[in-house]
């Protein structure tokens, strides 16, 4: 929440950089980001039936632990491990434990539960409420919207890569995930009993042509952070000067890179030829502008190849 000295800003990327620009080591900022950044789901809305899980408000206790980690971010490094992490879920997940496990909260994270070969699942978070605990699923998710032509409908968010689309996940979550307790095989793993099973979804929603003012897809926070999605011929169309190809594990926290560090449009649609000439993975980019001797995002989206809204419809399509 903005501190009374704060004035009121038009993009989440703003309210970030208003309050965490100071911070400069990535996986600290991207901290920042989980427990800053709007939930996706909103906690108030009927379908989701007291579900869904929010992180209390960065305090200024908080605030100053995560400016002092930004100092000394060994214990984080160290905690991450040395290994690189291949999926953005495992990498959040981890400094969502980290934070946890500070705040004496954390029973325990990702245990898995087998009835003898099969697995049954996997407790995301496990956390202390006095003598009882609570079970947290958690998911970081960046979805397009394929068509505004249906309502922002949840099934019409669709994953980059089109694996899964907001709607398939978010009843996987509550349909499945979240009953995992009640099964005889977890209960090895719970010495206290699960009194509240909820979901913590933080996320990126992006829209065709531009991104949004704030906005209320059904079930979904109306301060959800957003973007756009264009398709590769669309480039030309960009507004800003500087640019950057987001690797996946900066996907989360808004972009703050040097000077030096950012290409400008022909080499953005260069390196965006390179990429689709042998991946059909949409490429998150941001679009940037010098602050302070630095380049700060005032934007973002995903560009997509010329193919991948028919393939977004295909996939739609299997699902009913």
């Amino acid at each position: 929440m903005p501190t009374p000295t704060e004035q009121p800003v038009a993009t989440f990327q703003q309210h970030f950089h208003q309050r965490w620009n100071i911070l400069k080591d990535p996986h600290v900022r991207t901290l920042a980001w989980l427990l800053d950044a709007p939930d996706l789901l909103d906690p108030d809305a009927p379908e989701w039936h007291g579900r869904i899980a929010s992180i209390e408000p960065v305090d200024e206790t908080t605030r100053a632990w995560l400016m002092a980690l930004d100092r000394m971010p060994e214990q984080l490094h160290a905690y991450l491990g040395i290994q690189p992490f291949t999926r953005l879920g495992r990498y959040s997940e981890k400094l969502m434990a980290f934070y946890l496990e500070h705040r004496q909260l954390l029973f325990a994270h990702g245990v898995q539960v087998t009835a003898g070969n099969a697995t049954i699942g996997e407790f995301d978070f496990l956390l202390r409420r006095g003598d009882a605990l609570v079970h947290w699923e958690f998911a970081t998710k960046l979805y397009l919207l394929e068509s505004s032509g249906h309502g922002h409908q949840a099934d019409y968010f669709v994953g980059p890569n089109l694996a899964d689309t907001l709607g398939a996940k978010v009843r996987k979550i509550m349909d499945r995930q979240l009953s995992l307790s009640l099964h005889p095989a977890a209960q090895v793993h719970l010495p206290n009993s699960v009194v509240a099973a909820q979901a913590l979804v933080k996320g990126w929603l992006f829209y065709q042509g531009q991104t949004p003012p704030p906005a209320q897809p059904r079930g979904i926070l109306p301060t959800h952070c957003r973007g756009f999605w264009r398709t590769l011929e669309e480039v030309e169309r960009l507004p800003a000067l500087h640019y950057i190809v987001l690797p996946r594990l900066s996907w989360l926290a808004p972009a703050k890179i040097a000077l030096d560090d950012s290409i400008g449009k022909t080499e953005l649609k260069t390196r965006l030829n390179a990429h689709f000439n042998s991946n059909s993975t949409p490429a998150l980019i941001a679009l940037l502008e010098p602050v302070g001797g630095c380049l700060l995002e005032i934007d973002r989206g995903f560009i997509v190849p010329d193919d991948w809204r028919r393939r977004a419809e295909m996939r739609i399509k299997g699902l009913f």
